[in-house]
């Protein structure tokens, strides 16, 4: 399966949210459907830390990196 996009936030994300207010979230920022087949990365306050949200077949993916 591809990607139909990839979008990146250069701003400071609140990743304390749950998967639910990361899917608002980025609906309310990118105005995209969030549960199309695209790929989000968003920056906390540290910028060493990256959560990736995505939706694949089977259903959500949330990831956080440190």
């Amino acid at each position: 399966m591809s990607r139909q996009g990839i979008y990146l936030a250069c701003s400071y994300t609140d990743l304390r949210k749950g998967i639910d207010g990361v899917a608002a979230m980025v609906q309310q920022r990118f105005k995209p459907d969030p549960f199309t087949n695209t790929l989000f990365l968003l920056c906390g306050r540290r910028l060493d830390c990256i959560r990736e949200f995505c939706r694949d077949q089977d259903g959500c993916i949330l990831l956080y990196k440190l």
